[in-house]
């Protein structure tokens, strides 16, 4: 071809194209030979491919298993299997059109949330899902954003705010008010989802909705919860959540949801003045009253907020609805509970008394384990890098991560290793977390194959106000209550959102203490 011939243009554009292409393939040759020297730097072997799909273009055949464990609530317990099945605690394997890495060893996540942190970011697909509902804030931002988030947040948690017992305990009196006495069953879930309502808008928005004792808000809290299910299966799927049937109703859900926090903003807004001219610290510290004295970005505000609504308020209920659905199950957890918590003579605990109740801390230590809240979490290489386990024959060589590769973890499949947690891991037994005076013998002490709040730089800020809110709720009830019934023939079975809590909910009779 003469390209003589070709008008200037064409030929600049031809020229221009031919410029393109040699930058491209000399960029992927140096990029290329770096890669194959950090691989052999570190001695990287490939992890292997899961065995059971056999797709490696596309990954349909993952997707339509997982869509059908979904549908059946062994979506968790599926992706345990596959591990088991190959034998290996690191694998390989293709999610529409990616590349990814699943695992449930410690090491590895130790490298990505601690020693490597600053390699690894929020996968795309999380943030392409969260953002819809929940906009940017500490769950959907990585660096500087998120530092900010993170810092802001900070003094809601510190000591004096956790321990600061008389918050929850007048919303914990709304609980037992609310709990019939007439032998009829309730589903405690629903009381403590408002439980955990109430409490949180209170410790964020300095006033709480009182769901429990007043009523109301559940419109709110259906919302909310659908639309949970709506961003988890697009975080999943990402486009592809297009081919099955999503939530009719979200974007009326989501118009819902953030109209309802907007009430607070512009309530918050409207006494700004009077913030900026007190002290930050002049009273107990408010999450709002902080973001309002930074901006007034409605958007911004409303989007922090429901960030940590989400966390306060679903984490912490679906953790008490687990550990209650189990004290309904086991009369003998139930005896071995009263028995402590009775000797508090009926007082009211205070925060040093609950940390000593050390059957309470086991039995919600050993519900996390075996039913994590948040049972899957991901990452994605910010550049080209290596984890330490998983590659091999025998998964003990380093592998590499290419940037921008995503992995996946199961916190639900590391908690029930065998070659951590014997050979009963399968069992709730909260015994495993006590000393044992008789023989001397150590309860456990887990290091990063324990992680129900994450670890490193994102671990779970709300960590220990969830444990004590948990713990405080728990300890009294059982001073309320001293026989519990189940009204639920089902075994535990996954809900999976955001977070995963017994589908059945906590479905009790409970019958009062006489006094």
């Amino acid at each position: 071809m003469d390209f003589s011939a070709l008008p200037y243009a064409a030929r600049i554009a031809v020229g221009l194209a031919g410029i393109s292409i040699l930058y491209l393939l000399f960029n992927e040759f140096t990029v290329g030979r770096r890669r194959r020297s950090l691989q052999r730097e570190k001695g990287t072997l490939p992890a292997p491919y899961y065995t059971g799909f056999r797709d490696r273009f596309l990954g349909l055949d993952l997707f339509v298993a997982n869509m059908k464990h979904l549908k059946e609530r062994r979506f968790l317990e599926n992706a345990v299997l596959r591990f088991h099945h190959d034998k290996v605690n690191t694998m390989r394997v293709v999610s529409l059109g990616e590349q990814m890495h699943f695992t449930m060893e410690p090491e590895n996540l130790k490298t990505i949330q601690a020693i490597d942190f600053k390699r690894w970011k929020l996968s795309s697909r999380r943030k392409f899902g969260f953002r819809p509902l929940l906009g940017e804030g500490i769950f959907t931002t990585d660096g500087p954003a998120w530092h900010h988030s993170r810092d802001m947040l900070r003094p809601n948690f510190v000591r004096s705010q956790i321990g600061d017992l008389a918050t929850f305990e007048k919303h914990i009196a709304h609980l037992i008010e609310a709990v019939p006495r007439d032998s009829s069953t309730v589903d405690l879930a629903e009381l403590f989802f408002r439980l955990t309502m109430d409490s949180a808008t209170e410790f964020l928005f300095g006033e709480s909705t009182e769901s429990l004792s007043k009523g109301g808000n559940e419109g709110f809290a259906e919302a909310f919860t659908r639309s949970q299910e709506y961003i988890a299966h697009k975080s999943r799927w990402g486009l592809m959540t297009v081919l099955f049937p999503a939530n009719k109703n979200w974007d009326q859900d989501r118009t819902f949801v953030h109209s309802f926090v907007d009430h607070y903003v512009d309530k918050g807004l409207a006494k700004r003045d009077v913030l900026l001219a007190q002290k930050s610290n002049a009273q107990r510290y408010i999450f709002i009253d902080e973001l309002i004295r930074q901006t007034t970005d409605r958007v911004r505000i409303r989007s922090e907020l429901l960030n940590v609504l989400l966390a306060g308020r679903d984490t912490t209920a679906s953790l008490l609805t687990n550990v209650w659905f189990t004290l309904s199950q086991r009369p003998d957890l139930w005896t071995k509970l009263q028995a402590e918590i009775g000797g508090l003579n009926g007082e009211i605990p205070t925060f040093e008394q609950l940390k000593e109740l050390k059957f309470l801390k086991a039995l919600l230590n050993e519900s996390l384990r075996l039913y994590p809240v948040v049972p899957v979490n991901s990452r994605q290489a910010q550049v080209d890098t290596t984890l330490p386990l998983g590659g091999g024959p025998d998964g003990s060589a380093p592998i590499f991560i290419k940037k921008g590769t995503g992995v996946a973890w199961s916190v639900y499949g590391m908690h029930r290793r065998k070659d951590y947690y014997g050979e009963d891991a399968e069992e709730f037994r909260p015994e495993r977390w006590l000393d044992d005076p008789l023989t001397g013998k150590k309860g456990l002490r887990p290091g990063w194959e324990y992680l129900p709040f994450n670890g490193g730089a994102r671990i779970c800020l709300g960590q220990q106000f969830a444990l004590t809110e948990a713990s405080y709720t728990t300890a009294r009830l059982c001073q309320a209550f001293d026989r519990i019934e189940s009204r639920d023939s089902q075994p535990w079975t996954e809900s999976l959102t955001l977070t995963c809590v017994n589908l059945g909910g906590a479905k009790v009779r409970l019958t009062a203490r006489d006094t």
